[in-house]
Order: C-alpha cells, then structure tokens, then sequence
C-alpha cells in the first residue's frame, strides 16, 4: 500500500476510536493486514501515530479524558485482534515484556511486545504496573533471555531502578523502553539498564544485534552511576509526600485551580527529578503542565504559586528548593512576566 493510502487509513482510524468503534477499528486495520499491508507497519504507522495525536488531543483540551481513555481501550483490544491474526513461529529466544511498577501506560509496551513477537521473538507480556518481586518470580519459572521493560513517566523511575537491579541480579539483562527514561535513553543508562530503544522497532533491532548497546564509560569515569542515585532529600521527600502535600494544600487554601491531582503530581516529578537528580526532568513537565493547564483557561501563574508553595514548606531540601526556582523560572518563561522569586516569598516553618 502506498504512504498516501496508509496516512488516509490512519486519519480513519483515528475517527473511529475517538468515537470508541471498536469493531470498525478493528475491522480497518484488519482489513489492511488483509490487503497486504505487514502487521508491524499497521502497529507502528496506524495504531502507534494515533495514540501519540490521541495524547495530543487531550493536552490541548480538544478530547475529554473520557474520549481519550476510549480511544486508548479500543486501540488496546485492536493490538490484541492483530495478536490473534498473525501468528508466527517463534525463532528467537524467550523475551519477558512488562511494564514499571506504576506504570499504568500500558499501550506502548504492548505495541512493543507485539513486534517483537512478530520479529519471532516468544513474548511473555505481563501488562501493567508489574511489581519487582512478582517479576522476578516469573523469571525464575520462565528463564527468559532478556527482560525488555516499559516505562513512560518518570515519575515510575525509582521503582524502575529496583527492578532493573533485580533483574540483573537473577542474571537477566534488561532492555528499556518509553518515554520515562528520557528521548535520549538517558535515564536507563543511569539507572544501570543493560540497553535502551527509542521506538518498538528499534528494540527488536537492538535485541537482534545483542546486548548491551550503550557505550563504555569514560576512563576517569568510575561507570557506577547508581551509587549517585537518591539521597536523604529524596528519602525525606518519598517518606513524608502525604504530609508536604497537605501542607501546600493548606497554604492554597482559597485557589481552586489547584487540585490535589495537580499538585501530587508536581510532588511526584520533584521526587523523581531529586532521585536522578536532573533538573530539566522538572522542569520539561513544570512546562507541559503549564500548557496543558493554558489549554484548560488555567493561567501559568498558578502553576509559579504552586512552586512556591512547595517551596515554602520545604525548609530544610536545599537541592528540592533548588529545582523548584528552576521550575518556577520555568513557568515565568510560560506565563511571559516576571513573578517574585521563589527565595523571596514568605516561607512557613516544616
């Protein structure tokens, strides 16, 4: 099928799962599996572009998150359809696909898996939010080659790192994959992984060449960037989230732009950004936020007070605070003016 034919196939497919037609979705991608068209290319240039618009539609408020989870269910059970469609023989080794502990996007790595299997790999996909001991306990039933582990939100990072470790420890390499760990796999060298791929059909490309992928570390540099990882500042931050969260809430009492969904949700970017400690990891999504939230009619400037909220309860994180005047400059930059700097504000004791 010609690009132009597949691209007028997508935009179809496209309407059909924002109106949550799944037998019609389904019965378009499996008619072009029908018409020739390899499964793979029906995964990455239909299913995958559609989802990746789907996430745009929502940010931008044009989808309601309703629509949005629809279009996803339905895109889901249309990978599972092409699944029970092409069956090939596998030739490979034995490949162990889950998603973070967390990790609840689950359609990515699915996308994933299926590839793989399709490249003749044998797939165990275990889904969402897969807990490190229970996959451990899988690996030493199955035995599989490699663990090839998605993660989209780097939020899920900490958790991420523990199952890597494990993995490794029970002798199995590990593969990352997703959003989470960076556009350029940054994070999943950091956190140890044995390699890391951008897209699905790069990952079946690095596990057919063999592991592991990334360089070796610089003479001068000691190659154990783990013992880096965390801290007492993020150690204070995990224990005590419930309770800094209330106090924010406490602080913005009177401001109903800030949910408590929002504002756990920049807890737990601090948190991730503290244990990796990178700073444009907060900073990429305090923009994304303020975005998101301008396309809801929610000034940029809430976001600043929510920073400042933080950063006012927070008394004795240097390196939190640090990130937070980072994020704040961040959403300044978004809102186009200039607010009091964070270390200016009148601060409450922890």
């Amino acid at each position: 099928m010609v690009r132009q034919d597949l691209e007028a196939a997508t935009g179809r497919y496209l309407d059909l799962i924002g109106r949550a037609d799944e037998e019609g979705a389904a019965d378009l991608v499996l008619g072009l599996i029908g018409e020739g068209v390899p499964a793979e290319d029906v995964l990455l240039r239909v299913i995958a572009p559609c989802q990746r618009r789907v996430g745009e539609l929502w940010a931008s408020n044009e989808w309601p998150v309703a629509r949005e989870h629809g279009a996803t269910a339905v895109s889901e059970r249309v990978v599972a359809a092409v699944s029970g469609r092409v069956r090939p023989t596998a030739t490979r080794g034995r490949v162990a696909v889950a998603c973070a502990d967390g990790e609840y996007h689950v359609l990515p790595t699915l996308i994933m898996a299926e590839v793989l299997r399709l490249r003749g790999w044998q797939v165990d996909f275990l889904g969402a939010s897969v807990p490190g001991p229970h996959l451990i306990t899988h690996l030493h039933q199955t035995g599989p080659d490699v663990v090839a582990l998605g993660c989209m939100l780097p939020t899920r990072l900490p958790r991420a790192h523990a199952t890597i470790a494990a993995c490794q420890a029970v002798g199995i390499p590990v593969l990352a994959g997703g959003a989470g760990f960076g556009a350029d796999g940054r994070f999943a060298r950091l956190l140890g992984a044995d390699a890391w791929a951008p897209t699905a059909d790069a990952a079946a490309d690095r596990l057919a060449a063999g592991l592991p992928s990334f360089p070796a570390a610089p003479d001068d540099d000691s190659g154990d960037t783990a013992v880096h990882l965390g801290g007492e500042e993020y150690a204070y931050l995990t224990r005590h989230r419930a309770d800094l969260l209330a106090r924010v809430m406490d602080t913005l009492t009177g401001r109903p732009e800030h949910t408590a969904e929002d504002l756990g949700n920049m807890a737990d970017f601090l948190i991730a950004a503290t244990y990796v400690h990178d700073a444009a990891l907060f900073t990429d999504f305090v923009v994304w936020t303020c975005r998101v939230l301008e396309a809801r009619q929610v000034p940029a400037e809430s976001v600043v007070l929510g920073l400042g909220a933080f950063h006012d309860v927070l008394t004795d994180c240097p390196d939190a605070r640090a990130l937070l005047n980072e994020g704040v400059a961040a959403a300044q930059a978004c809102c186009g003016r200039s607010a009091r700097p964070a270390d200016q504000r009148t601060e409450t004791s922890v």
